[in-house]
């Protein structure tokens, strides 16, 4: 029964480092050694701007007006807001910019999937760029999200989501901007290569010839923007094109959103896109799908499991004793930080990253048992708070936040 237990643990400890170390070391080493360049040129396509927006009122003005601001030729730049439904007076700001090429979809509740797929019908621009209601671009942004399209191969361009420095009201913002600094840094290196793995809602383009609807029940920008790849086009990471995002809201909204997405994600691999899995076909981009889009969403289960067997291994040895008192202390950081979510101390790095950590693996667990029970997430309510202030900020935050994120 021990020798069971041992291999059984060493096995997880095995599928826990090659989730998190040895799989992203693999990506930053490829990045170095195997380059795939694109060609890039200052080239302005007719752009169609797709937003689906439900109940947005708080964020829709300040959002138009980042857009229109823009340092790209108005006459190439077409905006489509797809009212999913809205009833909070979304619509009624939409229309007020209507003579600055702006067109409403007023639509009924249906969900982002149609929404998305009626604005895309109504639209004339040869590239599609898909955003947020509350993501503020760069003044440049669409000029690089632009640019890589001069090659013929590029058929998708993910942008870059950068967080507002403004704090968090919550532990999981201050871990989520950590997060993303890495994943940043991932997407630069799988692009270098050959493709990023996926584009984030907030900035993504794609030629709109390879749009090919978005299916119902799984994470929009994840089905779009790998379509591009199933194409046989390839999805590069653009670091100037960037979106201000603001930092998480309270604990148990982002908690629901993560539930959500990871839900929607791993739907969207499994079931929409479960193809792009085949390495016969698609090479080391679906060894890249399957560690960082399911088995980083599934690590969840190692992990419960060598936190049930360290200590049933404490008599095995020194080792043994240590990965149980090194998880104690972890998940122990994880809940000092929810206790100490009020003070000062509380958000020091020591408890914010475990306590994301724990997060995001507690929603990955949930979103598992969604899958295996076959329910569908298609409707949400948007919790947000107004982004006016914030793209104020972003605005006087341009050039250093241009030139750290470009640095990473």
């Amino acid at each position: 029964m021990i020798q069971f237990l041992l291999i059984l643990f060493w096995a997880t400890v095995a599928v826990i480092v090659f989730t998190y170390i040895l799989f992203p070391a693999i990506v930053f080493v490829r990045g170095r050694l195997v380059r795939k360049p694109y060609k890039s040129a200052e080239i302005t396509p007719p752009i169609t701007m797709v937003i689906a927006a439900h109940n947005e009122a708080a964020n829709i003005g300040a959002k138009l007006d980042n857009i229109l601001a823009m340092d790209y030729p108005r006459e190439q730049l077409e905006v489509i807001i797809a009212s999913d439904g809205s009833n909070d007076g979304t619509n009624e700001i939409v229309q007020g910019y209507a003579a600055r090429n702006v067109r409403l979809l007023a639509l009924p509740r249906q969900g982002k999937a149609p929404a998305l797929d009626a604005a895309v019908a109504h639209a004339r621009g040869d590239v599609l760029v898909f955003s947020d209601a509350n993501s503020m671009y760069h003044p440049q942004a669409l000029r690089a999200l632009a640019r890589p399209f001069a090659d013929p191969e590029v058929g998708g361009v993910a942008g870059n989501q950068v967080y507002t420095s403004k704090k968090s009201e919550s532990l999981s913002g201050d871990g989520e901007q950590s997060y993303w600094s890495f994943d940043r840094k991932m997407k630069q290196s799988q692009s270098k290569s050959g493709n990023a793995i996926s584009a984030t809602g907030a900035i993504y383009a794609i030629r709109r010839a390879l749009f090919r609807g978005v299916p119902v029940g799984v994470t929009d920008d994840f089905a779009v923007s790998t379509d591009v790849i199933a194409q046989g086009y390839r999805l590069v990471f653009a670091p100037d094109a960037i979106a201000y995002e603001p930092v998480a809201g309270t604990g148990s909204v982002e908690f629901g959103r993560k539930v959500r997405v990871i839900t929607r994600g791993l739907r969207g691999v499994l079931v929409v896109r479960r193809e792009l899995l085949n390495p016969m076909r698609y090479g080391f981009y679906a060894f890249q799908l399957f560690a960082h889009k399911v088995l980083r969403r599934l690590v969840v289960f190692p992990l419960l499991l060598l936190l049930i067997l360290s200590p049933l291994l404490w008599s095995a040895g020194l080792i043994y004793q240590l990965a149980t008192l090194a998880q104690l202390a972890f998940y122990g950081c994880a809940l000092l930080g929810l206790l100490l979510k009020d003070k000062r101390l509380g958000r020091l790095k020591l408890f914010t990253i475990p306590f994301f950590f724990c997060m995001v693996n507690v929603a990955s667990l949930i979103a598992a048992i969604n899958l295996i029970r076959g329910h569908r997430i298609d409707f949400w309510e948007p919790q947000r708070q107004g982004q006016a202030a914030a793209a104020d900020q972003n605005q006087q935050n341009v050039v250093s936040d241009r030139g750290r994120a470009i640095s990473q």
